[in-house]
């Protein structure tokens, strides 16, 4: 398989590449030449396949021949190996629980299958790769999880001060050995600044070879397509007609459903659900794309103004807004909506939302509205305690840490401050 940069469609590079790399030379995002579809026969009898075949033949043709088959499989095994329930809430609307891995969050996916692409290339390498990675929340701890003491990988997060949840900042400032975690004096779309800056200075390239393993990297955005398959596997026998709400910051996670979709997944329709950063709903609306400055909610790992993987939906739809409208809607919800809803979810149906899955949730009631035929699935993308310290009040002492986490509270925070600045940030990293 070939990826091409969207910046410019004549550049094109092999897996291999575009993971280590991380983003084209020209600053744009790779894209498979192909989107594979799969047999009919494999989509209807989901059910038959454990979840590990069901993520090889998923993947593997996007891999192609880079990585051997038993590597493959093992790489995938690695990756799935914690449950993915779909509960039902109430109704018509079910919940996809993605918060049952190591650091109770979707991203634990994306970043151990790259965590281990990744390793199973550089396992030769004379020299180590550094990994710079922003985070508005979720994904930095679950990348240094994932690259945790990978051979030949240095791991550099780089995160908000102020803006991640105690126990957020805990899981990516903790384990130290190959991951440090430098503190920015600004918002999500500063880090995120920073980083795409790294990768376009040469100097600093030649003194150090980096990826993302954001989920810019294909590695990190293409296994996120797992969750829908195994959604859809659970609720194959019930025969519904399906929705998927996804709350939506950077956008990649509801991109790659959407890359489900195309290569085959029954799925009628797509609800992005996002906080008050509402560049996308407003795009929508009127097809002018005018991100602002992003503003913090409690939903905080959707604090992004400018979303980087929207550029990779609007591919998939042959960047034509009419054909997009078809299949994906947008909507935006404030913080008020976001804890009101909380609180009376677990009040009438006793399900525990995170700020995240709330908005997901919201976002699914409203267009369940408009299809009566649908049955809806809204993605819990992570654990209720990992935003303990921001919720409503009222049911904060019903949310309860699960054991394996309950340690991080007493570790040490070790991270490096520094100024929303590129030349600040590339001292550090050159020195």
């Amino acid at each position: 398989m070939q990826y091409f940069s969207l910046q410019n469609p004549a550049h094109s590079v092999s897996f291999e590449t575009a993971v280590v790399q991380g983003l084209a030379p020209d600053k744009g995002l790779y894209f498979p030449e192909q989107i594979p579809v799969l047999p009919d026969n494999f989509i209807a009898n989901l059910h038959d396949y454990t979840d590990h075949e069901i993520g090889y033949e998923v993947i593997h043709a996007f891999a192609g021949d880079e990585i051997p088959a038993e590597a493959l499989k093992q790489i995938v095994k690695d990756t799935l190996h914690f449950p993915f329930p779909v509960q039902k809430v109430s109704g018509r609307t079910y919940a996809l629980e993605l918060f049952h891995g190591p650091t109770l969050a979707f991203k634990d996916v994306g970043a151990r299958f790259m965590a281990g692409c990744l390793g199973y290339f550089r396992r030769n390498a004379d020299k180590p790769v550094t990994v710079l990675v922003a985070t508005s929340g979720d994904t930095g701890g679950a990348v240094a999880s994932g690259f945790y003491n990978v051979p030949g990988v240095d791991v550099v997060i780089l995160y908000p001060s102020g803006k991640v949840s105690t126990l957020q900042e805990k899981q990516l400032t903790t384990l130290g050995n190959n991951i440090r975690a430098l503190e920015i004096q600004g918002t999500f779309d500063d880090c995120q600044r920073l980083v795409k800056t790294a990768f376009l200075d040469e100097e600093l390239q030649r003194r150090r070879q980096l990826t993302s393993a954001n989920s810019i990297n294909v590695a990190r955005w293409l296994p996120q397509m797992f969750y829908y398959f195994l959604a859809f596997k659970q609720m194959k026998a019930a025969h519904h007609k399906l929705v998927f709400a996804v709350p939506s910051g950077n956008f990649g996670n509801i991109c790659a459903g959407m890359m489900a979709a195309a290569m085959g997944l029954p799925v009628s329709h797509f609800v992005a659900a996002t906080n008050v950063n509402d560049t996308v709903p407003r795009f929508m609306t009127t097809g002018q794309y005018t991100p602002g400055k992003a503003v913090a909610t409690l939903s905080n790992a959707m604090d992004v103004a400018d979303p980087s993987n929207f550029v990779r939906v609007l591919q998939l739809f042959g960047n034509s807004l009419p054909a997009l409208q078809e299949k994906f809607t947008a909507i935006s919800f404030n913080d008020q909506d976001t804890a009101r809803t909380m609180e009376q979810v677990w009040k009438e149906y006793h399900y525990m939302l995170d700020p995240h899955g709330a908005v997901g949730y919201l976002g699914l009631q409203q267009y369940l509205e408009t299809a009566p035929d649908l049955t809806g699935i809204f993605l819990e993308t992570a654990h209720p305690v990992k935003f303990e310290d921001t919720a409503p009040p009222a049911i904060r002492e019903d949310i309860h840490a699960p054991a394996r986490v309950l340690s991080l509270y007493n570790k040490e925070k070790v991270s490096t401050i520094l100024p929303a600045d590129y030349t600040a940030f590339k001292n550090w990293l050159m020195r």
